[in-house]
């Protein structure tokens, strides 16, 4: 696999993994405490008492992480993953302490730019699964790649 590639590098259908991450309850309540600070992301007893009937990740910190587990894969468009937008998102199922995530991504689009020569738009579905192998979040996303320009 290149270090870099270009959008005439990608094909549908083609799919990379990534490596795992462990999340421990003090991550899930630091970022809480930041970003998204409710009693089921913070504490524990409160969150008992919740829809999650206990400790759930917000889902911003379940699309950080998959953030990352992006960032360090196999996919490496030339220029670096740089969203234009987000289509869908949905989180099927809480990510709780101790939860081993990993990330599959899928090529749905390919499609070279009319008005700008050098980039084009990548659609890819990214799918987050915990070590059970249950999805905790899809999306579908677009991004802009740099095309091979000699």
């Amino acid at each position: 696999m290149p270090l870099s590639q270009y959008l005439e590098d990608f094909t549908v259908g083609q799919t990379f993994g990534s490596g795992r991450l462990e999340i421990d309850a003090n991550a899930i309540k630091r970022f809480a405490a930041d970003f998204d600070p409710q009693p089921f992301h913070l504490d524990d007893t409160q969150a008992g008492d919740t829809l999650f009937q206990g400790l759930a990740a917000s889902g911003w910190h379940t699309a950080a992480l998959t953030m990352r587990l992006l960032v360090d894969s196999a996919f490496r468009p030339a220029g670096g993953v740089i969203g234009a937008g987000v289509e869908s998102l949905q989180w099927p199922a809480p990510v709780r302490p101790g939860d081993v995530l990993e990330a599959e991504s899928e090529v749905l689009e390919v499609r070279p730019s009319r008005s700008r020569p050098e980039q084009g738009m990548l659609k890819l579905r990214i799918t987050t699964t915990n070590q059970d192998g249950k999805v905790v979040q899809t999306f579908i996303a677009n991004l802009v790649v740099k095309r091979f320009v000699p």
